[in-house]
């Protein structure tokens, strides 16, 4: 019997690994890594410049830090964030206010609550974002981060249609794609960490090399704060990641996505 367990448990996982072999036949990572992992940190906090930027470049992995405009950290310690882009990381539009759906979120203050807010409205407040990252690093093109994840406006107006006029790819939540095939750059998903380990952060990442496809971790506070991850898990990711390089790509969101925008077109 258990001879006969393993049989089945060995042949659905060579199963699974072939079905998305099929899936992404037309897909390839650069230099044939197997998996792209995406590090994303929100809401431009001292903690990223702090405790995750220093960690980041000691493993020289480039990641994209989603900034609102409203930022202490963006106002008091600008000329940091300005050279963060000098080594590679990008820092991507978080709108300016940071709103998001009072109906979800009960610490939405009401003016920032998307409910009240139309299409022109939010259009105005990411435009205006990215006048004001464009100051702060020279670049016109940029990725967009959905404030909590939420792309409605008056309850059930989607903005995806603003975003893809002002962004080249957007990150939104969800699990990790089960093929690379007509993934929607617009509409990435992502994992939002909340105090997990460095075992399940590393988990995530092996699932995105079993399938073909991508991890984009959604990190707000590093080493203490609201939806934390500690330094120490962060790290032991890192080490995963620098020890299996020859099997993910790390890269920022930017570069990234457009990796997969140049696949899809060619593959049409």
């Amino acid at each position: 019997m258990k001879k006969i367990f393993i049989f089945v448990i060995v042949t659905i996982v060579t199963a699974e690994f072939s079905y998305s072999q099929v899936l992404n036949k037309n897909f390839k990572w650069p230099e044939n890594k197997k998996a792209a992992v995406c590090l994303t940190f929100d809401d431009g906090q001292d903690s990223h410049l702090d405790e995750a930027i220093p960690l980041l470049d000691s493993f020289s992995f480039k990641a994209t830090f989603y900034c609102p405009g409203n930022s202490e950290s963006l106002h008091n310690r600008t000329s940091e964030w300005e050279s963060i882009i000098e080594n590679g990381h990008e820092l991507g539009n978080h709108s300016l206010f940071h709103p998001c759906d009072g109906k979800i979120h009960d610490w939405v203050k009401s003016e920032y609550d998307l409910n009240i807010y139309n299409k022109e409205q939010i259009r105005m407040e990411l435009y205006t974002a990215n006048t004001l990252l464009k100051a702060i690093d020279g670049r016109i093109d940029r990725t967009y981060g959905y404030t909590c994840s939420n792309y409605k406006v008056q309850g059930d107006t989607s903005f995806v249609d603003v975003v893809k006029q002002l962004f080249s790819a957007a990150r939104s939540d969800g699990p990790i794609p089960k093929t690379m095939e007509n993934i929607d750059i617009y509409f990435m998903p992502s994992w939002s960490v909340n105090n997990n380990t460095g075992k399940e952060l590393i988990d995530y990442v092996k699932e995105a090399r079993e399938k073909g496809t991508i991890a984009t971790f959604m990190f707000h506070s590093v080493g203490g704060g609201y939806l934390n991850v500690s330094t120490e898990s962060l790290q032991e990711l890192l080490i995963y990641l620098k020890d299996n390089e020859q099997d993910y790509w790390v890269d920022n969101f930017s570069n990234i996505t457009k990796h997969i925008s140049n696949q899809l077109d060619n593959t049409k």
